[in-house]
């Protein structure tokens, strides 16, 4: 079974307010001695994901 991608469009703004949650999440989690893996590897895939511009026409 194939599994489903998703697409998510972030502006500069909003690449480095998830990162930076991701990154708080990491260490609330590595101070209450629970694993990290789940938050290591959203951070793997968001830092290096393609980055793609486009143009978006407001009407």
């Amino acid at each position: 079974m194939r599994k489903t991608k998703y697409h998510i469009y972030l502006d500069e703004k909003e690449y480095r307010q998830v990162m930076e949650s991701l990154v708080n999440l990491r260490n609330n989690l590595i101070t209450q001695g629970k694993y990290t893996d789940l938050a290591d590897e959203v951070l793997c895939k968001l830092i290096n994901a393609k980055k793609k511009k486009i143009k978006i026409k407001y009407v």
